[in-house]
């Protein structure tokens, strides 16, 4: 479960908005926790023959309070950021995009930003989706955004370049690596869940207009869904399925909420289906298959909101994510719990470097917590990815080989409130470790 661009202020803040303290998350309860690095081979965007690493993470310059003058216009934003302190600067240079970040997760390598599932010397990598299928295991993925965009790409597909989105969604359609796909990116309706006439453009998310063509006149191996009635009979165990496979696609364009007009919370599109619901439904016609599966639930809004540095909409994408993990947990613990099933989750990478509301003047001050359902008090210093190491938390067969590979230690994680985790482990490590929980290697 990744919770896409969630630095350590996202998970704070939204628990902090939603119960008024830490500690309260379904994932809070699971045994294993650690941190992760994110850093990408190099930070081209396309295959340069070299295997050499170029980037790492350095503990010691990523705390460093050393003042540093100057200031720069945001990517996304376009506000102005202070410089302020050498490790704000450090870890706000040669960050991963997701294609990368995912690729590291999904294939167990370090490549080039942009690859989805390709490596710096221009060869398709193998990845978990198919790894899950030489082990007879069935393959779901669920994101809040597009099927193609780079995290669900990155357990589906493989390209040279993430934004091939017409490529990677008909390769998603056409190769049938995922027996349940469940998200955004629909041609017919825009970000509003809207009726619309498409473009052209509108369909590459699932692969062009002649490979929507297929979907909807029953012409490919999939059941295709989209009403919100839908997703509810399939979270039920009661839809009717005409196709061995499922593709479900939520009425709207990019994002299940996030994109919707306005900047705050409230006035949810009612008839899009929530992380919460769609999960629920690739757990059920997952738990119809025999051999047991691989499931990747993207919560990949949050990373949009922190690229915006919108406060209000970060907690409540993570919130969504959140409620995903519960439904995840509750599913295990009802289904053969812990000793049958291993859960991490996680994030790909941080996003927007938020402190606390002082940490202009004081480094690295924590989130500050109003209370709950109360926004809590915080100063964004970036407007996209970083460098940092990130948070993962994990539990079931696999689990302690997690916690064996966090060879690392940072105790800088301590000046954020995450004093008690220290010892940190490499991306690719989980990748790894989820080839052997079924019983292959990557």
């Amino acid at each position: 479960m990744i919770s896409d661009g969630a630095g350590y202020h996202s998970w704070h803040a939204a628990s902090y908005f939603r119960h008024g303290a830490l500690g309260h998350e379904a994932y809070d309860r699971l045994p294993v926790r650690t941190l992760m690095t994110t850093y990408p081979l190099s930070t081209a965007t396309e295959p340069t023959g070299d295997l050499t690493p170029q980037v790492s993470y350095d503990p010691a310059q990523a705390w460093s309070t050393a003042p540093v003058e100057g200031s720069f216009e945001g990517s996304v934003t376009g506000l102005t950021y202070s410089k302020l302190f050498a490790g704000y600067d450090y870890v706000r240079q040669n960050y991963v995009d997701s294609a990368a970040a995912g690729t590291a997760l999904s294939a167990g390598i370090k490549t080039y930003n942009n690859a989805i599932n390709w490596t710096a010397d221009d060869k398709p990598a193998r990845m978990l989706g198919e790894v899950a299928k030489s082990a007879g295991k069935a393959v779901g993925v669920v994101t809040s955004v597009q099927i193609s965009h780079a995290t669900p790409a990155s357990f589906l597909a493989h390209n040279r370049s993430r934004n091939d989105y017409a490529g990677i969604g008909q390769e998603i359609v056409e190769a049938g690596i995922g027996d349940i796909v469940l998200g955004a990116g629909h041609p017919m309706f825009d970000r509003d869940g809207a009726y619309r006439t498409p473009t052209e453009e509108n369909f590459r998310y699932v692969g062009g207009p002649d490979v929507w063509m297929k979907l909807i006149s029953g012409q490919t191996d999939y059941h295709l869904l989209d009403d919100r009635a839908d997703f509810e009979a399939l979270a039920a165990g009661r839809l009717e399925l005409t196709k061995d496979r499922v593709l479900g696609l939520a009425r709207v364009d990019s994002t299940l909420q996030f994109q919707r007009s306005g900047e705050g919370m409230g006035g949810l599109i009612a008839s899009v289906p929530n992380l919460e619901m769609m999960t629920k439904g690739a757990l059920a016609y997952l738990a119809t298959k025999p051999e047991g599966f691989f499931l990747m639930v993207e919560g990949g809004a949050v990373d949009w909101a922190a690229h915006a540095n919108n406060t209000a909409r970060l907690i409540e994408e993570q919130i969504d994510f959140n409620r995903a993990v519960e439904a995840v947990m509750a599913w295990i613990e009802a289904n053969g719990g812990f000793e049958q099933t291993l859960l991490i989750v996680t994030t790909d990478h941080g996003n927007g470097l938020a402190y606390g509301p002082q940490s202009d003047e004081f480094a690295f001050q924590p989130v500050v917590n109003r209370g709950q359902g109360a926004l809590p008090d915080l100063r964004w210093h970036y407007d996209t990815h970083t460098n940092e190491l990130v948070p993962v938390w994990s539990g079931g067969p696999g689990s302690a080989l997690i916690a064996e590979a966090a060879t690392g230690r940072d105790d800088g994680t301590a000046l954020v409130g995450w004093g008690d985790v220290a010892r940190y482990h490499d991306n690719t490590d989980l990748a790894r470790v989820m080839a052997v929980a079924m019983g292959v290697s990557i």
